[in-house]
């Protein structure tokens, strides 16, 4: 409550109705957690949520013990909070450019989304942006890091994923704890979801479910196909923003391409047997673009990195730490090398 209280007192001057609703949200989570062993106790508590915090518990202490991921209260606790997401984030680009809109915040820095605990606030920011004629997205966020600053609690949100899923995303939530860049959304992601990948494999590997990985693998690569689609209509975008064409020709040729994209998608999807995915049935636009991307654009480029670490996790963590102090030109410089790229693959490799 002091840390709340201390940021409050730094960051309203800023902005005061978004740092309040911000505020208000994280106050909200911290004073519905509750200790995962004193619900673990309670009678009252349900089979199938003991069931899970156990499963989880046994992940909280693996991702110290074996991934070397920080040992702290976050992830011991739980929080209900009785809706499906625990933020709404809101994405947004100008209507002829990939580069996103950034906000600046005192503990994350400047990041390329706004978060709002409210779906209706997130909205209604949505519609104003829009009005202003940015190309606009609201996604759901089932969870959320504040980088260890309030040892953040497994929230009722992320329960809808299944056990692999779910772990891995308690791994993905303390990579960045570990390592985070203010200002470079796209790495932090990035190392955060190889983070993940490798933690859930050595997590399956200890268990004797190392099959179950392959399936794991298999929802991966089938991102990784939709992210290749996205990327290929994002430089066909780019070289429609730059081209010396009309206005009325760029807006027509964004459509096009667009429309293309969307096709392709449902395409792909429904060849893997899924229906309509929830971020990709909505309208595509620069923003929905951007918003994928920003959460996978260097994962090719870690994995490569953890096999010339010779797939030492310490090695990695060292190497990303490195990259992290490095300006943002030299370290996106050294991340598309090459040498870098040519050395990695899948995890098994």
């Amino acid at each position: 409550m002091l840390k709340l209280l201390m940021m409050l007192f730094l960051i309203m001057p800023l902005a005061g109705c978004y740092y309040m609703q911000a505020a208000s949200g994280q106050w909200e989570v911290i004073r519905k957690r509750e200790p995962i062993e004193e619900l673990l106790q309670n009678e009252e508590t349900s089979p199938e949520l003991a069931l899970r915090l156990r499963l989880l518990t046994e992940a909280r202490d693996f991702s110290v013990e074996v991934l070397g991921l920080p040992d702290n209260s976050s992830y011991r606790s739980y929080a209900e909070l009785e809706r499906d997401y625990v933020v709404w984030n809101v994405f947004a680009a100008p209507e002829f450019s990939l580069r996103p809109k950034e906000w600046c915040f005192p503990v994350a820095g400047c990041v390329s989304y706004r978060g709002y605990f409210s779906k209706d606030a997130a909205q209604k920011k949505s519609k104003s942006l829009a009005d202003d004629g940015y190309d606009v997205a609201v996604g759901g966020v089932a969870a959320y890091s504040t980088l260890g600053n309030f040892n953040d609690p497994i929230l009722s949100t992320m329960m809808h994923w299944d056990d692999i899923d779910l772990v891995a995303l308690l791994f993905h939530e303390l990579a960045h704890q570990l390592v985070y860049v203010k200002g470079d959304t796209a790495y932090n992601e990035s190392f955060a979801t190889a983070v993940e990948e490798i933690g859930v494999q050595r997590w399956l590997d200890s268990r004797g479910e190392s099959k179950k990985m392959r399936d794991y693998m298999a929802g991966r690569d089938r991102q990784q196909i939709l992210l290749s689609l996205i990327t290929d209509a994002r430089d066909d975008l780019q070289a429609v923003f730059d081209a010396d064409i009309t206005v009325v020709e760029m807006r027509a040729q964004k459509k096009q391409r667009l429309a293309l994209l969307s096709d392709e998608i449902a395409s792909q999807l429904q060849q893997d047997g899924h229906g309509g995915s929830g971020w990709f049935s909505g309208e595509l636009n620069n923003a929905r673009l951007i918003s994928t991307t920003l959460y996978e654009g260097w994962l090719p480029s870690f994995r490569a990195l953890y096999n010339r670490c010779e797939q030492n996790l310490e090695c990695l963590y060292q190497e990303a730490e490195r990259l992290a102090d490095l300006n943002i030109s030299a370290r996106e410089a050294e991340l598309s090398a090459g040498n870098l790229l040519r050395s990695g693959g899948g995890l098994d490799e």
